[in-house]
């Protein structure tokens, strides 16, 4: 399939409303990266695109590369989310290195919800949009559903999976959301140590995209997301070595996994 030569060392897969934008942000601070000329280029995901452009040539038209020494980079979170990309992507370098920035899903979740009612995606309230979810996901099939996921792209554990079948565990990297907004230096040093690049000159904390909510999740609905999402978070603590105990209420602490 690829005529050209790969020249993307590395992609920011995941995951979306994760702090995906903000790393990017970083990244592009860098002296020896080079990122994609703009941000969620979506070709290993997008069936349209990646079908009609498989000889790679369009895909590299997203960068300018400037320097042969350089690490390039591009940042698209839907593709930890697509079974296909993550397979696109193997037979494009199979020598890749993927980072994905994990939140809690409960709150990845209704930043998704509001991020799509702000830019009119969404006419249904968050509670209606959870329950019509599954009906919604199926009418994609088998495309990915890129609007209305909100609850689906937070099972992480298996889209982690399926990345374990393609790359090893040294292309791979998991990094908090938490951590990178309230430790952004320390972080973007796991970062910097993951590419084996030099470590990044002093920065300055910086919010990206933030989106002001127009409402609260209502205790019904956290409540609600924390029964879908617990043994899942229980799963992920096992997977990565994690402590998410703070990604759900004391209250479901004693639950038996």
């Amino acid at each position: 399939m690829v005529k050209r030569k790969p020249i993307v060392n590395f992609i920011i897969a995941g995951t979306q409303k994760g702090g995906t934008t903000a790393l990017d942000f970083y990244l592009r601070q860098h002296p020896e990266i080079e990122m994609a000329k703009k941000k969620e280029v979506h070709f290993f995901d997008r069936d349209d695109r990646y079908q009609r452009w498989r000889n790679i040539a369009y895909y590299h038209k997203n960068f300018n590369v400037k320097s042969n020494n350089a690490l390039i980079g591009e940042a698209t979170p839907s593709y930890m989310y697509s079974g296909d990309a993550i397979k696109r992507i193997y037979e494009y370098n199979p020598d890749i290195k993927l980072i994905c920035v994990l939140r809690n899903p409960i709150e990845r979740a209704y930043s998704h919800w509001n991020m799509a009612r702000q830019n009119q995606f969404e006419a249904l309230p968050f509670g209606l949009s959870i329950e019509k979810e599954a009906d919604r996901i199926r009418q994609h099939l088998p495309s990915i559903c890129q609007r209305y996921s909100y609850i689906d792209r937070g099972f992480y554990s298996e889209q982690i999976r399926r990345m374990q079948r393609y790359f090893n565990a040294e292309q791979l990297l998991f990094i908090r959301h938490e951590s990178l907004k309230q430790s952004p230096t320390e972080t973007l040093a796991k970062v910097t140590d993951f590419l084996q690049i030099s470590p990044f000159p002093k920065i300055q904390a910086k919010d990206v995209h933030s989106r002001p909510y127009e409402t609260t999740m209502s205790a019904t609905e956290r409540a609600r997301l924390n029964d879908i999402y617990y043994y899942e978070i229980k799963q992920l603590e096992r997977m990565l070595g994690w402590d998410c105990s703070a990604w759900l209420p004391p209250s479901s602490q004693q639950k038996t996994v």
